[in-house]
């Protein structure tokens, strides 16, 4: 069974950084895709950034020039810069994820964390 794990995220001041990490983890699989989503309250769920197996990348318009997402094997960074309280979101890694062994090809979700970001 694959398993995305998270960690990361906390409480920050405007204008500051975090890191959100997350790890694949599992036995035969292959990875298309991973990215980050975030959904604040009372909002619907959207996409942060996304990369993909050959390193291309896509952001959201909000994020563009201060967050940065990048891939190492089944791990992904999300640097996240110059924060701002509108930001503040439960933060999930997401990945695009082929399984051999029983065959499944399906999008798989980690159990989130919280980011806040404080005036």
């Amino acid at each position: 069974q694959v398993r995305l794990m998270e960690s990361g995220g906390g409480l920050v001041q405007a204008g500051g950084s975090l890191r959100l990490s997350c790890a694949a983890s599992g036995s035969g699989f292959s990875i298309q895709t991973m990215g980050w989503h975030r959904q604040a309250p009372g909002k619907q769920r959207e996409l942060v950034a996304i990369i993909g197996s050959d390193g291309s990348t896509h952001y959201a318009d909000s994020v563009k020039g201060r967050f940065a997402i990048s891939r190492d094997g089944a791990r992904v960074i999300l640097q996240m810069n110059n924060l701002t309280p509108e930001d503040t979101a439960v933060y999930y890694c997401t990945g695009k994820i082929t399984q051999i062994v029983p065959w499944s090809e399906r999008d798989y979700w980690g159990q989130g964390t919280q980011v806040t970001v404080s005036t």
